[in-house]
């Protein structure tokens, strides 16, 4: 299930709903999609097109608490409509709760002890969070999980 020809429909949706916010949100998503295709000269996978979303996510949480830090709830808000709108073509986040479980598991069952072995715990985990959790979390919680 590819998630562009869906975003490309969200965004027919919203210019007939007249919603000038979303419609732009979604075709920057679709012109970084085709970007990286023009790029890679091909239709990219479901994988990347999370993380090209991931991204754009991960740049507006970032204004987003530069504008709240500054006062300006008005641009923070704007930022905070456009993760929702985003987010919507991800699929289901997991838990900090879930993704520590995993982690955990992860090292035992490749018997990780110490942070030289991070490496290897999350060449492991990636290719079963990537997309449904932020990987700087995960990472995070592999180097807690190894200095326990």
């Amino acid at each position: 299930e590819n998630i562009k020809p869906l975003i490309q429909e969200a965004v027919k949706s919203s210019m007939k709903s007249g919603d000038k916010e979303k419609t732009t949100t979604l075709r920057m998503a679709i012109s970084e999609i085709k970007k990286e295709e023009i790029d890679k000269r091909s239709e990219l996978s479901e994988q990347e097109v999370n993380a090209i979303l991931q991204r754009m996510i991960k740049q507006r949480k970032d204004s987003f608490s530069q504008f709240s830090s500054a006062g300006r709830e008005d641009l923070a808000q704007k930022e905070e409509r456009e993760i929702e709108t985003l987010s919507e073509f991800l699929p289901e986040q997991l838990s900090e709760e879930e993704i520590n479980e995993i982690v955990s598991k992860t090292i035992i069952n490749l018997n990780a002890e110490t942070l030289q072995d991070i490496g290897k715990v999350m060449g492991s985990l990636k290719p079963e969070l990537q997309g449904k959790a932020d990987m700087s979390l995960v990472s995070k919680l592999v180097k807690e999980n190894l200095t326990k």
